[in-house]
């Protein structure tokens, strides 16, 4: 079994644009085959193919992957239960957002209507 390796002692992300699938293994504590493995499992995980489909990873990617590794290993979530907690988080998001921008159309509307009194 893995090693649990608390979040905290994992390494700072350095200030790159892009990092290969041996600077994410190392910054994730993750080997590079379950790598490639959770690019099939989670489609939020897509990084850049370039040249001979080398993978490059962005700094996002690197964030997720330290998110689902969290799940994983220390959170005791399956692969089936941290996919639906990734989209349970985002839809969440995206309800809260929407209703932000309901509650300033709705402001916005009514400044109009004072206007148009």
């Amino acid at each position: 079994m893995l090693e649990a390796i608390n979040h905290n002692e994992l390494p700072v992300i350095p200030g790159k644009r892009y990092f290969t699938i041996g600077e994410v293994s190392e910054l994730c504590a993750v080997k590079p085959h379950v790598l490639r493995y959770w690019e099939q499992e989670f489609p939020q995980l897509r990084p850049i193919k370039r040249r001979g489909n080398r993978r490059y990873y962005q700094r996002q990617d690197v964030i997720l992957i330290r998110k689902i590794r969290s799940l994983l290993y220390e959170d005791g979530f399956t692969i089936g239960g941290a996919k639906q907690h990734l989209t349970g988080e985002n839809s969440k998001n995206n309800i809260q957002q929407n209703r932000s921008i309901i509650r300033q159309l709705c402001m916005e509307l009514e400044e109009v209507l004072e206007i148009l009194k």
